[in-house]
C-alpha cells in the first residue's frame, strides 16, 4: 500500500491507543482495525498498546477489540477478526493514568518489546481517543520517555481527534503543547469529513475534468449552499454539547473544511502540503462577520419538542444534561464573504442543525441565470436557474439539474435532473472514514489530516461570533423537531439574495 507522495506501509510498528476502554475506540478504531487487516493495508508486524485506567491483562486487552470487531455490524466481522489473526497482530496493555509518569515509562517498555520481538525500527503511531482536556499531557508524557523522538528509518506520529481547542486562545495554546515534543510533519489532526470520497472527489471532479472547472467561479456561480443537517438530537451528549453548540461542533472544522476543499485554487499536485497550502489561502480570504451584520448575516436557532418520522421527540432544553434556559445554539445559518479573484461577489451559505427532517451532507452550486429567456410564460413549466448538487452522505453522488424540453407537439421546458450515484457506479468499496484516516496515519500521507495553520484560520473565522454569542448576540430563534429549522433562516437567504434554501 503506497500513498500518492509514495510512502509505503512499515514493515514494522506499535499502534497506541491512549483511551483504549473508550467509545470511540470500540465503535470505530478497531473494526477499521479490523478492515485494514483484512485488506493487507496494515504493517506486516504490528502490535497494538492499549492504553487506560481499566485493569485488565494483555489477553483481556485482546478479547475486547476482537468483541468490539463482532459488534460492528456490517456483516463481515468473522472474516475482520480472522484478518487480525492471520497477521498475527499482538496486543499488549498498559493501565494507568495520563498525567502518570509511571504509565509511559511501562509505555516505552511495551515499544520496546515490540520492537525487540519484531526485529525492526521502533515505529510508533499514538492515537489520541481521549478527552481534548488530555491532549497536551499524553504528548508531555511521551516527550519525556523520549517516544517523540525520530530516526533515520524510525517515524513516531501523534493523530489527535478534534477539537483543536475551544476558541483561538486556546487552539493556539495546544498547538504549542503539541509543538514542545512534535514536530508539525508528526502531528496528524482528524477531521472525519475530509475522509468521505465524496468530499475527496470534488477534487476530482474540478480537476480532472475539463467541463467544470471553467464553471467554478464568480462569473457563472451565482452563490454557494453547504448544508449539514442532523435528524438526531444531542443525544446523551448534552452537557457536551452546552460547552460546544453548533459553532463549534460544525462550523469551526467540518463546514469550513468543506468550504475550503469546494472553493480552493487548482493545488501545483495532489501531494498533503500542496493541497493543505490551497486550503489555508481559503480561509484566510474569509471576511469575519462584524458585530453590525450579525442579524443581517447570522441566525442561531434551538430545536424545541416535535416529531421525526411519526416519533415525538423532547426539545433541546428538555435533554440529559442541558440546563432548562439553555441559550446553546443547535441550529445556525450564516452568509460568508470570500475576498479573492476567484470568488469576490459570490455569497457562500453555511447552514447546520440537530433535529432536522432528514441526515444529509451536500454542496449547492447554484448557477446564475440565464440573461434572457426567449420563451413565453406558458412554455415554461418549471425552470430553475442550473444547480450542481454534490452529495456527501447519506446518498453520494452528483445531480446537475438543468432545463430540457418537454416531449410533445408543443415547445415547453422543464427542469430535470442529470443523476450520478457513487454506490451503483463503483463495484469498489468505499472505505469507512476512520478506516481511511488509521490507513493514511500509517502511511504518514497527511492530505486528510488538518495542518495547524489551517485551524488557527478557521478559529480566527469563527472567533468573533463566539465573542457575539457570549454576549446574547444575535438572539436564538426556536423551530419544532423535524423542521429545517427557524423561520429566521429562510429570511436570511430570501432577504440577503432572493433565494430560498435548497430542500435536499
Amino acid at each position: 500500500m503506497s500513498a500518492p507522495g509514495g510512502e509505503s506501509v512499515a514493515l514494522s510498528a506499535s499502534f497506541v491507543v491512549f483511551g483504549a476502554t473508550g467509545d470511540l475506540a470500540h465503535r470505530k478504531l478497531y473494526p477499521a482495525l479490523a478492515s485494514l487487516a483484512a485488506e493487507s493495508q496494515l504493517p506486516r508486524r504490528l502490535t497494538v498498546i492499549g492504553v487506560a485506567r481499566t485493569v485488565m491483562t494483555d489477553e483481556d486487552f485482546a478479547t475486547e477489540v476482537h468483541n468490539a470487531v463482532a459488534k460492528a455490524g456490517d456483516g463481515d466481522a468473522s472474516g475482520r477478526q480472522n484478518a487480525l489473526e492471520q497477521r498475527g497482530v499482538r496486543f499488549r496493555y498498559v493501565n494507568g493514568s495520563f498525567d502518570d509518569d509511571a504509565t509511559f515509562r511501562g509505555i516505552a517498555d511495551a515499544v520496546s518489546d515490540s520492537e525487540a520481538d519484531h526485529g525492526g525500527p521502533g515505529n510508533a503511531l499514538y492515537y489520541l481517543a481521549t478527552i481534548p482536556q488530555m491532549f497536551g499531557a499524553v504528548a508531555a508524557g511521551l516527550g519525556k520517555v523520549g517516544l517523540a523522538e525520530e530516526g533515520p528509518g524510525i517515524f513516531r506520529r501523534l493523530v489527535v481527534e478534534k477539537p483543536f481547542g475551544n476558541d483561538l486562545e486556546s487552539a493556539r495554546a495546544l498547538d504549542v503543547a503539541l509543538h514542545e515534543h512534535f514536530r508539525e510533519h508528526q502531528v496528524f489532526r482528524i477531521d472525519h469529513y475530509l475522509a468521505k470520497e465524496t468530499v475527496q472527489n470534488i477534487l476530482a471532479l474540478r480537476f480532472t475534468n475539463t467541463i467544470f472547472e471553467p464553471l467554478w467561479n464568480r462569473r457563472y456561480v451565482d452563490h454557494v449552499q453547504i448544508t449539514v443537517a442532523e435528524q438526531l438530537g444531542v443525544e446523551h451528549r448534552g452537557t457536551f454539547y452546552e460547552r460546544s453548540g453548533a459553532l463549534r461542533d460544525i462550523v469551526q472544522n467540518h463546514l469550513l473544511q468543506v468550504l475550503a476543499i469546494t472553493a480552493m485554487e487548482p493545488p501545483a499536485s495532489l501531494g498533503a502540503n500542496s493541497i493543505r497550502d490551497e486550503k489555508v489561502k481559503v480561509l484566510r480570504s474569509i471576511r469575519p462577520i462584524e458585530r453590525s451584520d450579525l442579524r443581517r448575516r447570522v441566525v442561531r436557532g434551538q430545536y424545541t419538542g416535535g416529531r421525526i418520522e411519526g416519533v415525538d421527540v423532547p426539545g433541546y432544553r428538555e435533554e440529559e444534561g442541558v440546563a432548562s434556559d439553555s441559550a446553546v445554539e443547535t441550529y445556525l445559518a450564516l452568509e460568508l464573504d470570500i475576498d479573492n479573484w476567484r470568488w469576490s461577489g459570490v455569497p457562500f451559505y453555511l447552514r447546520t442543525g440537530k433535529r432536522l427532517p432528514r441526515r444529509v451532507t451536500e454542496i449547492a452550486l447554484r448557477y446564475r441565470p440565464v440573461p434572457f429567456l426567449p420563451l413565453p410564460p406558458s412554455a415554461v413549466e418549471t425552470v430553475e436557474p442550473n444547480t450542481m448538487v454534490l452529495r456527501i452522505q447519506p446518498d453520494e453522488g452528483i445531480t446537475l439539474e438543468f432545463a430540457a424540453k418537454v416531449p410533445g407537439a408543443r415547445f415547453r421546458v422543464r427542469e430535470v435532473d442529470l443523476d450520478f450515484r457513487y454506490g451503483t457506479a463503483f463495484e469498489e468499496r468505499a472505505p469507512e472514514a476512520y478506516e481511511r484516516v488509521l490507513g493514511d496515519a500509517f502511511l504518514g500521507d497527511a492530505t486528510l489530516f488538518i495542518r495547524g495553520d489551517e485551524v488557527e484560520e478557521a478559529w480566527r473565522v469563527v472567533q468573533p461570533l463566539i465573542d457575539s454569542f457570549e454576549a446574547g448576540e444575535p438572539p436564538v430563534a426556536f423551530y419544532p423537531a423535524g423542521t429545517w429549522g427557524p423561520p429566521e433562516a429562510d429570511a436570511l437567504l430570501a432577504e440577503s439574495y432572493g433565494d430560498t434554501w435548497r430542500a435536499p
